[in-house]
């Protein structure tokens, strides 16, 4: 019996390495809701190059920084399709850091111009480094203000930006990785009302 048991346990290992879990789809009631507009998605940009952005940034020069690989311009592409598909609606313009791989990501989305840039959200990159206590909490308390504010009724606001340490802001996120945000007005903060991957939001 104890053979049999441990035989049929080896056989399930077996069958899960084999046939991998695929991606569940976003949930319905959260795409729901955002196809009546009143949210924040705040995305990291896709793929980037493998590397480091120089230590004298140049916004205007994409070769001081680490830009989109062929797989994070197909991400962007697939991202602005999903939504489309899905018929949540867009504020825009669109908001992006400055950096090149997040405004080619926002431009590849929805289109170049369809995208602002906002110097506020190389804060969010800093956070990466070496900050001092003080400074960080600064920029968590900005970043706050920026996402108590709703958007134009009926639409949501896409940020295009950069993600966060374990544990900082809004954790880590991946490539085209999304964080619902419900804003509660000036001054009263938010709420996260949920998460999902590109690979979430593209599944059937």
């Amino acid at each position: 019996m104890k053979k049999l048991w441990r035989f049929s346990i080896l056989c399930i290992l077996i069958l899960l390495q084999a046939n991998p879990a695929e991606a569940m789809p976003a949930d319905p009631s959260l795409l729901k809701s955002l196809q009546q507009g009143g949210y924040i998605l705040y995305v990291r940009h896709g793929d980037a190059t493998v590397g480091t952005d120089s230590p004298s940034i140049n916004f205007n020069d994409c070769s001081t920084q680490r830009n989109l690989s062929e797989a994070g311009r197909n991400q962007a592409v697939s991202y602005g399709n999903a939504l489309r598909q899905l018929h949540i609606p867009v504020q825009v313009p669109v908001v992006a850091s400055p950096f090149c791989r997040t405004k080619e990501t926002a431009e590849l989305a929805f289109g170049a111009g369809n995208v602002r840039t906002d110097p506020f959200w190389v804060q969010i990159y800093q956070l990466s480094g070496s900050v001092p206590p003080a400074q960080q909490e600064a920029v968590l308390k900005a970043l706050s203000a920026q996402l108590e504010i709703p958007p134009s009724p009926g639409t949501n606001k896409v940020i295009i930006a950069h993600g966060f340490p374990p544990g900082v802001g809004l954790g880590e996120i991946k490539s085209l990785g999304t964080v619902v945000i419900k804003p509660n007005g000036q001054g009263n903060g938010y709420g996260i009302a949920g998460r999902f991957d590109l690979d979430e939001l593209s599944s059937p």
